[in-house]
């Protein structure tokens, strides 16, 4: 689990927790005290009582909307009620409106102040918010009251990291490690955080008191020596591996330290050996024998040795794990990496064939039938997906084209149009991204009028869609239709993608179209100067943009560039053979206007 989704799975936990836990509890421990902010009639408390529970009624119905009402009358009859104000704050996080959902919570524990539930949930909103400063001013009034909690002592000194209170974060891990005992993760946060203030001989220091605190744990020695490895102190490095083979010889994790340190001192050969001999450690999991494969095969790769040696040792892995999905795929993936397609395709359909259900294996197959092409094997995998995975839309999307790229233009635009009822209706994104692929379709097949009616129907899902803006904007010029909305729309995919070549030749197109003849050329050279991909489309505009500007001879330079890049045309070879600008026919522009326009990915 990476450091960003550790926090996110704790906070979720937490608020998860208290809402559907805490929540009545604390209201009812509320309800015991007078209320020092407001007296209520017991008319009104009555009235209090019954909507907020029929607030938390409704929300466990999942009616969100009627849900928030019945809160918001709480507080218009209370409105120092702490628990309808925590319930509004939960309902402004998913409305992605922080400030707010800060402000309610901030009041929640001004009229509670002792409520601790409560108090470290707008610490965790804080520390989530980026506000270290005030998250760890509540995790320290929290912790002040409940020393013996470590997960507020962790988070606490988070903060502080985070804060760049180094210094307090130790003493803070210091106080965590006095509640739970010497763990092998305190201990690395402290290693890190004295390296961070420079101070490595406290920092070593650290996992030598871990180390002499499980004398019979060789892994501790092992994580000593990798240290010193990456701060290049081979010896001692050394010094701790061996220590670590003498405590426990056949340790899983010695043989692939050492490959690390042979890598580094430049013994390939004993690397290998160690690779290998790791590789059949039955003690050794397979995710881990996966890293250390993938870690060797990117050193050969480096070096430009050799890699097809890697086979045998995935052979070796599929003896020892033969039912190992992960291990197929990934054999696959490697297959695919050195071209051979049909043997990474024989791993993929292993595994589609004993895990049906496993939606890894058949998007590693859709991207490998992409990959090459066969547009009749993408529609197969789609179909059968549809089955197995009905609410993954991705299946959908990518038979619409498949269906496009054999030309099926109707039944691609068919595809797309069913689906959009099946996609969720916050999924706006995905909703604008099918709209976008109905109007390139129907401008392929020359029915501009709906083409731009979807691309308006996409744009009202997502206005800032960049395909479907740049798409739209380059057929407006194309059709020199409404060039000012054109231009806008281009400007803005600029704004959001400034390096991105294709947008900045549209724009430089539609200047051209109007004639700005300066502009055109200023935006299609910088263009030029980001193109990574020797379109011969933009090298053709080139041309034409400079034929305009006066600088004949270098046109036709570029053109006969754009015709050597692969380009074949009727109005290409008559520019070059007049030597004159001739605009293409609506045909050639069906033809070639992919080269302009972006699929969405």
């Amino acid at each position: 689990m990476t450091t960003t989704n550790k926090y996110k799975f704790v906070t979720s936990l937490l608020i998860l927790f208290q809402t559907v836990c805490v929540i009545p509890y604390a209201y009812a421990k509320e309800k015991e005290k007078e209320n020092p902010k407001q007296r209520l009639s017991a008319a009104e408390q009555r009235k209090l009582d019954y909507f907020f529970y029929e607030g938390l009624k409704l929300k466990n119905a999942e009616k969100f909307d009627s849900s928030f009402e019945m809160f918001r009358h709480c507080l218009e009859i209370d409105s120092t009620s702490s628990a309808a104000l925590f319930e509004l704050s939960s309902y402004y996080i998913q409305l992605n409106r922080p400030e707010k959902a800060v402000a309610l919570m901030k009041k929640t524990i001004a009229y509670t102040p002792d409520n601790q539930e409560y108090r470290s949930t707008l610490a965790t909103l804080l520390f989530n918010l980026g506000m270290f400063g005030e998250a760890a001013e509540e995790y320290e009034i929290l912790t002040g009251i409940s020393p013996e909690k470590p997960e507020l002592n962790y988070f606490l000194a988070e903060s502080y990291t985070r804060m760049g209170e180094i210094e307090k974060a130790i003493d803070t891990y210091n106080a965590l490690e006095n509640v739970v005992g010497m763990h092998e993760a305190l201990s690395m946060e402290k290693y890190q955080l004295y390296m961070t203030l420079e101070q490595p001989e406290k920092a070593f220091s650290e996992l030598k008191k871990l180390a002499d605190k499980f004398p019979m744990e060789s892994r501790y020695p092992i994580i000593l020596g990798d240290l010193y490895l990456q701060q290049n102190d081979n010896n001692q490095a050394l010094k701790y591996y061996n220590k670590a083979r003498e405590m426990d010889p056949e340790s899983p994790y010695y043989p692939v330290s050492m490959a690390n340190y042979y890598e580094k001192t430049g013994q390939g050969d004993s690397a290998k050996q160690q690779i290998n001999s790791a590789l059949v450690n039955e003690r050794l999991d397979v995710n881990t024998k996966l890293n250390i494969l993938a870690r060797y095969i990117v050193q050969l790769q480096r070096s430009k040795q050799d890699i097809d040696g890697a086979s045998a040792l995935f052979q070796t892995l599929l003896e020892q794990h033969p039912d190992e999905s992960r291990l197929k795929l990934a054999y696959g993936e490697y297959l695919a990496t050195q071209g051979k397609f049909d043997e990474a395709r024989f791993q993929y359909q292993l595994v589609t064939e004993s895990e049906p259900e496993n939606i890894s294996a058949w998007q590693q197959l859709l991207r490998l039938s992409l990959r090459t092409e066969n547009m009749d094997e993408v529609i197969h995998i789609c179909k059968k997906c549809q089955e197995i995975f009905p609410d993954a839309m991705e299946f959908h999307f990518y038979m619409g084209i498949a269906y496009y790229q054999k030309k099926e233009y109707q039944t691609t635009i068919e595809i797309y149009t069913s689906a959009i009822p099946l996609i969720p209706a916050e999924n706006t994104a995905l909703i604008s991204d099918f709209y976008g692929q109905i109007g390139d379709t129907y401008f392929k097949i020359k029915e501009t009028d709906k083409a731009f009616n979807a691309y308006e129907e996409a744009l009202k899902y997502n206005d800032k869609s960049i395909t479907v803006l740049n798409n739209y904007a380059y057929y407006l010029s194309l059709l020199k239709k409404d060039l000012t909305k054109a231009e806008r729309m281009s400007a803005l995919c600029i704004k959001m993608d400034p390096d991105n070549a294709t947008y900045i030749d549209t724009y430089a197109w539609i200047f051209f179209v109007q004639g700005n003849y300066p502009l055109a050329k200023i935006y299609i050279e910088q263009a030029l100067s980001k193109d990574r991909t020797n379109s011969a489309e933009l090298i053709d505009h080139y041309g034409d943009i400079l034929y305009m500007s006066g600088e004949k001879e270098k046109a036709v330079e570029q053109w006969k560039k754009a015709k050597e890049l692969g380009k074949k045309t009727a109005t290409l070879d008559r520019k070059i053979a007049e030597k004159t600008y001739f605009e293409e026919t609506e045909d050639e522009i069906l033809n070639n206007m992919d080269e302009n326009t972006n699929e969405t990915e």
